[in-house]
């Protein structure tokens, strides 16, 4: 099935091998120690194992006493669950569930903690965004707490959308012995189609339709239990989950509900506990080859521009060091393969239905672009990602901790050329992720969504330092002219980072009046980055001295997405000698929501090429991987 590896494709992860020889070795050594001091649980002292189980059952408290080579192994439950997530409800019932699965798969869990999980779309727009890309780091944090207590010989995480799973990987990492799978809940089922979706909300940023409208088709999009089913960061997050090998294969579109559903979960336990005793942990299935494969698989698809941060800082917690150079390098030879929403009308159930993830890693390969020889919680090889599960009508598992699934070879062929191509059939002969240098800094630009007669804008700049006012010039109809919004001060040690998606709408009505538009920000856009061309994650960020900090209304600016070049066309030594002007909130203007208790998150917060992480580099790196502080 696999094509020798593609020229490109290899180049790139051995040059990301060079690049991480000592950061990597570092960290292998180190999770390698842990493993070889066995399970953690059996050097306990007795007042502290007894903590440890203090609260468990009868059964499971007498087998937690036991160690050494007999004891069974003790698994740990790490939750993201809150019943206001769509996508988080679902695990409610799942630690029980697990826990029965282990026990009969012949270990023990618990639950070992829970992490936060906040939505983006609750909070676009509001103070609590600033907050979003901080809770990453907060997560991984959390995560490490939860598996701190040492009584565990491996790890569930149960996490969906955007923080929440980079998070949970950042964590689990930290613990990198450990054998981990993750567990998915799936997509909830397709409501309102997302371009029905996006034409109600340019018509009330427009004012030609009420707040009433507006409700209802949100409601018509977003409706039940499971992830939302556009292309977004969550989706993004469990494709990847599945192409680095931690999910099992067909598991991240199932739907949240239904017999399949249950054996997945089921099934991920149960594969958990025999994992505990082939010593393979997470730390040694994400290696260079697998994150490269990642990077394949997000462009390949479309994926989400959040990932050009996620991705480096989960590759930076292994010890490897990806850069956006790597990203953009590999974009120039993956073609494009996916059309979902917001790169297409069909959503991810349709995208499932098509062939979905089997069918993308299986064309992908057969294309020599990504490497198969890697470990997942399955075996070595990635091929064994083309596979789906079905219901076993005898009960009994096709493959090690799969009781009641069967594995069958996926499709062969895409179910519809409209949503899902061949390698040698594509949307488009590249990824559609770009690099843009310049003097205004270093950016990413995601061009998937976008049309190419829309992927040059030269045009005067009106600069924003707040959202707020970008939307108000927008109401006022100040903005009804070709312009390029450079909306800054937006950067993780200004304010967080947050994302500017609802712009989105207002871009979106001035491109289809026939103005030439792309926004400019050292700000997030989203994961569902669309039709308009935006350059973001603009480094330096103008609260470290950035270049944007000198831009001035009317400057001319150009955004080449072709070319991959940010402009400015003003003199040189003039822009050099210029004053910043704005500033990012300081003080009680950086205050509530919480977000004054994240204040020293802002202060040591690393640039966003870097991964925006508030987690140095495990050991001193390159100058090139160094972090930048406030």
């Amino acid at each position: 099935m696999s094509a020798p590896l593609h020229a490109v494709v290899a180049g790139v992860t051995g040059r990301i091998a060079e690049r991480s020889e000592a950061t990597r070795s570092a960290y292998l050594d180190r999770i390698h120690r842990a493993a070889e001091q066995g399970p953690a649980r059996g050097r306990l002292a007795c007042a502290n194992l007894a903590h440890g189980f203090a609260g468990a059952e009868p059964e499971a408290k007498q087998e937690l006493q036991l160690v050494g080579p007999t004891a069974k192994p003790n698994v740990a439950i790490v939750t993201s669950y809150n019943d206001m997530l769509s996508a988080h409800a679902p695990y409610a019932d799942y630690p029980p569930a697990l826990k029965q699965a282990v026990m009969r798969a012949g270990g023990l869990a618990q639950v070992a903690g829970g992490v936060p999980a906040m939505c983006d779309g609750v909070t676009q727009g509001r103070d609590g965004m600033q907050l979003s890309l901080f809770s990453r780091d907060v997560i991984a944090m959390s995560a490490a707490i939860a598996l701190s207590h040492d009584m565990f010989d491996g790890a569930l995480m149960l996490g969906v959308c955007d923080k929440i799973v980079p998070g949970l990987v950042i964590g689990s990492l930290s613990f990198g012995h450990l054998p981990t799978v993750f567990v998915p809940a799936g997509p909830m089922a397709s409501g309102l189609p997302n371009g029905e979706k996006a034409r109600i909300r340019q018509l009330y940023a427009e004012g030609k339709v009420g707040r009433e409208e507006l409700l209802a088709a949100e409601s018509a999009s977003y409706h039940s239990v499971g992830t939302c089913t556009f292309y977004g960061t969550a989706n993004s997050n469990q494709l990847l989950m599945e192409v680095l090998g931690l999910h099992l294969p067909g598991a991240s579109f199932t739907p949240p509900t239904g017999e399949l559903r249950d054996a997945l979960t089921r099934a991920a336990a149960a594969r958990v506990t025999e994992l505990t005793g082939e010593g393979v942990g997470i730390g040694d299935v994400i290696d260079e080859r697998s994150i490269v494969n990642a990077c394949v698989a997000l462009l390949a698809s479309g994926g989400s521009t959040n990932h050009t941060l996620h991705l480096v800082a989960m590759a930076r917690a292994a010890g490897i060091q990806l850069t956006w150079d790597d990203l953009s390098d590999l974009s120039a030879v993956v073609p494009l393969l996916a059309r979902v929403y917001p790169n297409g009308q069909a959503d991810v159930n349709h995208f499932h239905a098509a062939g979905g993830i089997g069918y993308l890693i299986r064309t992908l390969l057969s294309a020599g672009l990504l490497h198969d020889d890697v470990r997942t919680i399955m075996g070595t090889g990635l091929s064994r990602y083309t596979q789906e599960p079905r219901l076993s009508p005898t009960g009994l598992g096709s493959a090690p901790g799969a009781a009641g699934i069967e594995w069958v070879e996926g499709a062969p062929e895409s179910g519809d050329l409209d949503v899902l191509r061949p390698a040698e059939d594509p949307f488009s002969v590249d990824g559609g992720l770009r690099v843009l240098h310049g003097p205004l800094g270093k950016a990413v630009i995601k061009t998937s969504a976008v049309k190419p007669e829309n992927q040059v804008v030269t045009a005067p700049a009106l600069v924003f330092d707040d959202q707020a006012d970008f939307l108000a010039a927008f109401a006022e109809g100040r903005l009804d002219h070709d312009l390029v919004a450079v909306i800054r001060y937006q950067g993780p040690a200004a304010n967080g980072m947050p994302e500017l998606h609802k712009l989105t709408p207002a871009l979106g009505v001035m491109q289809d009046r026939g103005h030439r538009v792309a926004i400019v920000t050292d700000g997030r856009m989203s994961g569902a980055s669309g039709k308009v061309p935006a350059a973001i994650h603009v480094t330096p960020e103008a609260a470290l001295g950035g270049p944007l900090g000198r831009v001035r209304d009317g400057d001319l600016i150009t955004v080449d997405a072709v070319a991959g070049t940010l402009t400015i066309d003003v003199d040189p030594a003039e822009f050099d000698a210029r004053e910043a002007t704005g500033r990012a909130p300081i003080g009680e203007e950086w205050a509530g929501t919480g977000r004054e208790l994240f204040t020293a998150f802002r202060a040591a917060v690393g640039s966003a090429d870097t991964g925006a992480s508030v987690f140095a580099p495990v050991t001193p790196a390159s100058e090139e991987m160094s972090v930048v502080h406030a």
